[in-house]
């Protein structure tokens, strides 16, 4: 089974493969596909909006985001359950404070941090409040994160009809001249019309919904890491623990699970 990091960076070298591979298999140029005019109308257009949109500090980070998305965290949820049930067993038989040597074994941050909470004796209903604000601090910076694709997935085919319509004036401006001026002119247009349904459509708008499958598998881990802890706050006992937490996974994910 492919994993999921690979996932994306399949899907989109497919989508190249496909797309312009039937375009040179019916005999299409490469370098037409790469004039500098409509590129820098869609790409140029596009990011400006964006900068616009959002401010420089927030458009600087969509590199940092590509890479995440195409590059994902990975929370590996069947683990984080394996850990709390072992460190709800050892804290039954040896006291709350014998985990704490074992808290690294949690590999994430946020988990890390509400064992944390625990053995320095946060009430259960501190404890919600806070893993709540920092669930909806993530929502609130990953949205913002999402936003940024999803309005240049918007602005790119706009530039692109901009460009189009920008090339098509100067093939009427330029009639009657030189053949090729004219011919240079619509292929353009069309390549304008192109770089901006195409980038909107195999970068932008994938990335957006590729971050909102990272959002969901962090707040997953997130909402795990919750029940777990509060389950070993109150005393359950290790097997009730395993099997509430398994009741938060998909139901393909719980007969895995449950056979073990």
């Amino acid at each position: 089974m492919m994993q999921k990091n690979h996932g994306a960076v399949f899907g989109l070298l497919l989508g190249i493969v496909s797309i312009f591979g039937a375009y040179l298999l019916e005999g299409g140029s490469v370098s037409a596909l790469f004039l500098i005019p409509p590129l820098l109308v869609v790409f140029g257009g596009t990011f400006s909006a964006a900068i616009i949109s959002f401010g420089w500090e927030n458009f600087r980070k969509i590199f940092s985001l590509m890479k995440l998305a195409y590059f994902p965290k990975k929370y590996d949820i069947h683990r984080i359950i394996s850990v709390m049930v072992q460190i709800a067993a050892k804290g039954r038989k040896d006291g709350l404070l014998a985990i704490e040597k074992d808290i690294h074994k949690l590999e994430h941050g946020f988990p890390q941090r509400m064992i944390r909470f625990v053995l320095d004796g946060t009430d259960p209903e501190s404890l919600e409040n806070i893993a709540y604000a920092g669930m909806k601090a993530m929502q609130d910076r990953h949205n913002s994160n999402i936003s940024i694709f999803q309005k240049m997935g918007g602005y790119a085919p706009t530039m692109g009809i901009l460009g189009t319509v920008m090339a098509l004036i100067m093939t009427l401006a330029n009639a009657g001249s030189n053949p090729d001026i004219l011919i240079h002119n619509i292929a353009s247009a069309f390549i304008a019309t192109l770089w901006g349904v195409l980038s909107a459509n195999l970068f932008w708008l994938p990335i957006a919904d590729k971050l909102k499958q990272c959002h969901l598998e962090e707040k997953q881990m997130m909402e795990v890491t919750l029940e777990g802890v509060l389950a070993l706050q109150s005393g359950e006992i290790p097997s009730v623990i395993r099997s509430r937490l398994i009741s938060l996974l998909p139901e393909s994910e719980q007969k895995e699970l449950l056979k073990r």
